[in-house]
This record gives C-alpha cells, structure tokens and sequence, in this order.
C-alpha cells in the first residue's frame, strides 16, 4: 500500500499592507485631512481657512511627495542625491510654459480682436512671443517653447524631461560604478550646472526673471482663487496618496529586499548576479520622475517659479527633511516634509512672534536656518532613526 507523502506547504506570500502596515494609516489619515480642509475653506467650506493658508498646505503636500521619493532613493537603495530638486524644478518649469503661454494667448487675442481686421495666427504668435520675452530683450519664441501652446504636450514634458535626464546621467554614473560621496558631488554638480545655465537670459525660460503669474489658470481667469487652490489642493492629495502607494508596492517584496542589499552591501549583491546597475538606475529615473510631477504641482501654487528653486541647497534642505523624518521609513519622510516645511512658512512668513530679550532681538527670519541645522544635529546624535523611528520605539515600548 503506498503511503501518501505529505508535500511542504508553500508559504503564503504578504500583501502588500501586511509589508507595510502604515500605508491603511497614511491613507486614512490623508483621507481625512483632504476632507478637514475642504470643509474649513473658504472656496468649499466654512471660510475658517484662508486661501493662502489652503494654498501652503497644497504646497507642503508636493513636497511631502519629493520628500518620498528622496527616502526611497536614499534610505531604501542607498543613493544620496543632492540633485532632486533639480527634477521637482524641471516639472515647474515644464508645466509653467503653458500656464504662461495660454495665458498670455488670451489677452493677446482679447486684445488683437478689439481691431477691424482679425489677427493672423503667425500674429498672435508673434504679439506672445514678445510679451513674454520681452523683459529679456527678445521678441522670438525659443525652439523649447514649440509645444507650449499644447496641454498634453507639456504634461507628458513634465514627465519626459525630468525622467530622461535622470536615465542619461544615472546610466553614465552607475555604469562607471561611482558610488558614496562621489555619486552625491556629482549630483550637486548637475544641479549647479543646470541652475547656472536657466539664470541666462538665451536659455529661452527668461533667466533670473523665470515664470510668473503661474496661479491663473487658462480657461479659469474668472474663477477665483479660493477655488483654484482647492482643485490644487485635491490633486496633491491625490497625487501624494498615490505616490505613497506606489513607492509602499516598489520597497515591499523581492525588489523592495533586493534595493536595501544594495544599500547595505552593494558588492555582494552584485556578486550574488543581480543587476546592480539597472536596479539602481530604475529607482533613480522613477524618483525623478515622480519629483517632476511633485514639482508641475507645487509651482501653480507658489506663482512663480526662477533658477534660484533648482539651487543645490534646495536638495540639501530636502536630505536634512528625510534625515529628520528617519529614512528608510516612507511616513518618517513625510513627517519631516511637512513638520520642517510648515514650521519654516511660521517662523519665515511672519506668524512666529520675534523675541526681545533686551541686550538681542530675536527675528525668526534671520535664525531659521540656525534653528533648522540645530535640529538636525539634535536629531542625529540622539534619534539617528528621526522623528519616525520614535513610533517603533513606542510600539516596542508597548506590552
């Protein structure tokens, strides 16, 4: 009689929310301040919300999204890049050319209409281009400029141009195996080079003057503001929740375990015949292009956009949020994000009272940047894992 053999039982693969148990939390508590705001804004709710303030919180919700996107390339593959903030700025920039040009499109129309003869479309091309060019001393639309008149032309911009500057200068980084601090100076260097060149005036985007008059929207200039921050406001949330969602699916699994070996032991990894090389250039080009669509949000809302975004400190400034947040944690950024950010438009915008202490006067403008590197030193020395590896002390603590 044959004895049935018994088989080993396969182990049951996790969800992705049992890898990452905080994203129901993420978006339950993103769920619900999405909902708190509308219901205290002006636009939609009780008006106990100004307009400015609804606009800061669309804005801080964009940088929460780039603050994501560092963590996953620094805290979970290891991959210190000073240069983000360049790819946040390209997304501005590429959805702010239409913003400017359809805009500028309207009142040149309005304006050539009022004539006996209707304007040529070669006219109206021609009366933009000098308006919008003509604080550089230029009358001609640069050849950059050739689809700005195209929504979905600048949207897929937003996405291309950031992307494909980061798979061109991480495949010539990482197939030279440059690694550590030396990958993070390169990175400055491109951040800096490209600053550099959009501060000229023959870069085609108005040098120091850069975009303004982002915040009117084409179609919507009778729409007040308090609306348009709102739809703003909507689309960062949805974008913030879903770019959570994404990078949880990207770090969780076998990918997710194969980019923290990378992090911890890069040579080993690549000794065990993975593609080092390719995992480290995915996850640089998807940071970045989330970055740009983080950016094509935030810069509507700002107004404005010029070089001086894309500085290398900007990157720097979102290195110290992650460390602060605790990388490796995808809410750990997100709390530094947005704790550092807020507390920044405070004490910078003129909330935070200044201190007179009779012998100096304290003002909040001038000490920021000192109270923010205190922090960050406070924060390394004594909670290396940041303010989001408080919560796994907390939850060991428990009994």
């Amino acid at each position: 009689m044959d004895i049935p053999r018994k088989t080993a039982a396969r182990p049951r693969r996790r969800t992705l929310f049992q890898d990452n148990p905080s994203v129901l939390w993420f978006m339950g508590l993103l769920g619900l301040f999405t909902l708190g705001v509308t219901i205290l804004s002006e636009g939609f709710g009780l008006g106990l919300i100004s307009t400015n303030l609804v606009k800061i919180l669309g804005m801080t919700l964009c940088l929460c999204l780039i603050a994501i996107a560092m963590d996953v390339v620094w805290g979970y593959c290891g991959i210190l890049s000073l240069g983000h903030f360049a790819f946040f700025g390209l997304g501005g920039y590429m959805i702010g050319m239409w913003l400017m040009y359809a805009r500028t499109e309207i009142v040149i129309r309005g304006s050539l209409g009022r004539g006996t003869i209707p304007p040529t479309e070669l006219e109206v091309s021609e009366a933009v281009a000098a308006q919008i060019f003509g604080v550089v001393g230029s009358s001609e639309l640069p050849a950059i400029w050739m689809f700005a008149h195209s929504l979905p032309a600048q949207l897929a911009l937003v996405v291309l141009v950031p992307g494909l500057l980061a798979l061109i200068f991480g495949w010539l980084a990482f197939r030279s195996r440059v690694t550590g601090v030396y990958l993070s100076i390169l990175t400055q260097a491109m951040t800096l080079a490209l600053s550099l060149y959009l501060f000229q005036n023959d870069t085609g985007l108005r040098g120091n003057n850069g975009l303004s008059g982002l915040q009117n929207i084409p179609g919507a200039l009778d729409v007040p503001q308090s609306i348009i921050s709102m739809w703003f406001f909507w689309a960062s949330a949805f974008m913030l929740g879903a770019g959570y969602l994404l990078f949880a699916w990207v770090v969780s699994g076998k990918f997710g375990s194969v980019i923290r070996a990378i992090r911890d032991n890069e040579a080993r990894v690549r000794f065990l015949g993975y593609n080092v090389e390719g995992y480290k250039l995915f996850i640089f080009t998807l940071t970045a292009v989330i970055s740009g669509i983080a950016g094509a949000l935030y810069y509507p809302q700002a107004g404005i956009i010029n070089p001086a975004e894309i500085a290398p400190i900007a990157s720097i400034y979102l290195a110290v949020w992650v460390a602060i947040g605790g990388r490796g944690r995808l809410y750990g950024a997100v709390i530094g994000a947005a704790s550092v950010s807020l507390l920044s438009s405070w004490l910078t915008g003129g909330g935070a009272p200044n201190i007179d202490l009779g012998f100096y006067r304290i003002v909040w403008t001038d000490w920021w940047l000192v109270l923010l590197g205190l922090g960050f030193v406070l924060v390394t020395l004594f909670f290396p894992k940041g303010i989001g590896g408080l919560f796994d002390y907390l939850v060991r603590k428990q009994p």
